[in-house]
């Protein structure tokens, strides 16, 4: 998956006094793109040259830190997200870095008042945070919990198709509602969206999953009697159940939803 870069590891504990070095990673995010060079199926971030003012400390990526900045570096392309994604670029440590930068882009980008009196945001001093000056009220990164389900009938397995975005395979998915368990999201997004009842809920594995600034769970179960499909057709253009030898798998091993497939095609679950 996309997390899944050892020996290299991103770090994210907030350091509020860390300054640019030179070779630093400079993140312009802008418009849900990036600027960046992509040659040869490359991923390079521009770099700070050292003693930078004003930019916001993200994350280090082993030993490199990660800034954000408001200015539009030169000889740098804007590349839209969905499009860092779907290239398959390498290394793969930095489009993750890329990933995780854009969820926390987008959460300064949307913490800019305070949401109890309107008083414009400051960052905090001692933690990843943004504090009101007038109420003191305190706003953390915000994760949006959800599930992605994988869903079995014997020998096959219950595969979606979104109605928009992305346009590959995938499960069943959604987000936890208030008041709700992990497992009761399960049972009522497989519902919802295609009609069917599921047993033998069981956790499987997590994601971070910066594009959408989510934290996905994993959940794999089987169908709890009738296996006919309802699709929900808001939400899905096709929902069907494939047997394993014909699941066409997504073109990266980036996501969640990918391994949890590729598991069921190759008989690991």
């Amino acid at each position: 998956m996309i997390q899944d870069i050892a020996p290299h590891k991103l770090n994210n504990v907030y350091d509020p006094s860390a300054a640019p070095h030179k070779g630093d990673a400079l993140v312009s995010y802008r418009d849900g793109g990036m600027f960046v060079k992509t040659g040869e199926g490359q991923l390079l971030f521009p770099e700070a040259e050292g003693g930078e003012e004003g930019l916001t400390f993200l994350f280090r990526l082993d030993e490199r830190a990660f800034f954000l900045t408001d200015q539009k570096p030169e000889g740098y392309e804007l590349i839209s997200m969905r499009e860092l994604r779907a290239w398959g670029l390498q290394p793969k440590e930095l489009v993750f870095a890329a990933f995780t930068a854009m969820h926390l882009a987008e959460w300064y980008r949307r913490s800019r008042f305070c949401g109890c009196c309107g008083a414009l945001l400051e960052k905090s001093e001692t933690e990843r945070a943004m504090v009101c000056p007038e109420c003191k009220a305190t706003f953390y990164p915000r994760l949006n919990p959800a599930v992605i389900v994988g869903v079995k009938n014997k020998d096959s397995l219950l595969v979606t198709k979104y109605n928009r975005g992305f346009s590959q395979n995938a499960l069943i998915a959604g987000f936890a509602e208030i008041g709700e368990t992990l497992e009761e999201t399960v049972a009522r997004e497989v519902m919802e969206e295609t009609g069917v009842r599921v047993k033998n809920i069981t956790y499987y594995k997590s994601q971070p999953w910066g594009m959408a600034g989510d934290l996905l769970a994993g959940f794999l179960c089987e169908v709890d009697g009738d296996t006919k499909i309802r699709r929900d057709e808001n939400e899905l253009k096709e929902a069907a159940w494939v047997e394993r030898e014909n699941i066409v798998l997504q073109t990266s091993d980036y996501s969640l939803t990918n391994e949890i497939m590729s598991r069921f095609k190759n008989r690991l679950w």
